[in-house]
């Protein structure tokens, strides 16, 4: 599970687990055909969203 991590400055910073890192490459490889353009590959994940569960 992701974990928030609060820092100096306000700026707060996200730790991934292995499994988060796995679980958000297959939502994008599911998202994202392969053969896209750039742009078509930016439009897509601007339309969709990928949630991590939070550490608590």
């Amino acid at each position: 599970m992701a974990r928030i991590i609060d820092n100096e400055g306000n700026r707060r910073i996200i730790k991934l687990s292995s499994n988060d890192i796995i679980s958000v490459v297959r939502e994008y490889q599911n998202m994202v055909a392969r053969g896209n353009s750039f742009s078509d590959t930016l439009n897509i994940l601007e339309n969709n969203v990928i949630y991590i569960p939070e550490d608590v």
